[in-house]
């Protein structure tokens, strides 16, 4: 038996919270974890939504019904099957999104800043794409997530280096466990990566003040 692949058009959405117009500052990209949906994360971001603001979501493209064949459908950025061609369509995607994102801001070339956030599995999600498309942004924040251990630390290290990365994760988070978070930091360290860890107490889940003390830190840094 032989696999083939074949590209197809595709339509998808995303959502934003916010007019592009020339009061933004600072564009978030907010990506959302293993089964949600960007319309309902985008929620979490109402906190933070000011005049200057423009938070946009963008959402993994496989949808499927959460228990059963009816009821909650939820969403996902990959699965381990095929999972390379998986990451390929979902970071061309984001960068089609990012593009038309950013397409009135530079067509006046007015500068804002970026920030990333990937929440749960979509850490790993904003991690690859930034990686393969070497970005200009200002933060990184991953949240209740770390770096995917496919990252090339070694190749990308003046990348991962030209921006600020913050861990979230609260301590009582039931998918990420104390031992993998020193790991993960050990990697961090030993390959000169500067980052900050923030902790919360909580479980896999955006705590409102936190997200809010984040907003206020990256508004005067």
């Amino acid at each position: 038996m032989q696999q083939k692949n074949i590209i197809i058009p595709k339509t998808a959405r995303y959502f934003m919270l916010g007019e592009a117009n020339e009061h933004i500052e600072t564009i978030w990209f907010v990506c959302h974890g293993y089964a949600q949906l960007a319309n309902y994360f985008i929620k979490n971001f109402e906190a933070i939504k000011t005049d200057k603001n423009l938070i946009v979501a963008p959402e993994g493209l496989h949808r499927f019904y959460w228990q059963g064949f009816s009821g909650k459908i939820v969403a996902s950025w990959m699965t381990k099957e095929d999972r390379n061609e998986d990451i390929k369509d979902y970071i061309n995607y984001l960068d089609a999104v990012y593009t038309e994102v950013l397409k009135p801001f530079r067509r006046k070339n007015k500068k804002v800043k970026i920030n990333i956030f990937g929440f749960s599995q979509g850490a790993g999600t904003v991690c690859r794409w930034i990686e393969s498309k070497k970005y200009s942004i200002d933060n990184l924040i991953l949240w209740a997530g770390v770096f995917p251990v496919d990252i090339n630390f070694e190749m990308s290290k003046q990348f991962f280096n030209s921006f600020q990365t913050y861990l979230v994760i609260g301590d009582n988070d039931e998918f990420i466990s104390e031992q993998e978070v020193q790991i993960r930091e050990t990697v961090m360290r030993d390959n000169d990566i500067k980052y900050q860890l923030i902790r919360f107490k909580g479980k896999h889940e955006i705590n409102r003040e936190i997200l809010l003390q984040l907003h206020k830190k990256l508004q005067n840094p």
